[in-house]
């Protein structure tokens, strides 16, 4: 890691960490608020986040085929329509920056969740991507290493 953003500034860690379990909180059922954040984490390239969120997603009884889906979520059959407007507010959200946030968008969203679940939909992508903002560019590496042969 380039720097462990926990330790040097732990007060900032640990806040954010205290506003993620608020966010955890907010109704969206745990299954789908990691498949949301797994496919936040694999838009950003945050290796650490995808694996933590896949596994965090199994845990949650989601699985294994259907994870290995959520990148390709539009291709695929297995999701539910309220999986597929959460991945595609996720992905809206997280590539607001490139194409702003679409009524065409917010209509999918609409259709399936309340004004809760969208409020709350909405602070788990953000938290996402701030977990992946500072994991990825401060060095945080996911997976297990190869052992040596």
């Amino acid at each position: 890691m380039r720097v462990d953003y926990r330790t040097v500034q732990p007060q900032l860690y640990q806040e954010m960490r205290q506003f993620q379990e608020s966010v955890d909180k907010a109704g969206i059922e745990p299954a789908l608020a990691e498949m949301v954040r797994l496919r936040a984490s694999q838009i950003n390239g945050c290796a650490f986040c995808v694996d933590l969120h896949w596994r965090a997603a199994r845990s949650h009884g989601v699985a294994e085929d259907r994870l290995s889906l959520v990148s390709a979520w539009r291709e695929a059959a297995c999701f539910t329509s309220r999986e597929r407007a959460a991945l595609e507010w996720c992905e809206t959200v997280t590539k607001v920056a490139d194409n702003g946030a679409s009524d065409a968008a917010y209509a999918v969203l609409v259709a399936v969740f309340d004004e809760n679940d969208i409020v709350a939909l909405t602070w788990i992508v953000a938290a996402i991507n701030t977990w992946n903002r500072v994991a990825v560019p401060m060095g945080r590496k996911g997976g297990r290493p190869i052992a040596a042969i």
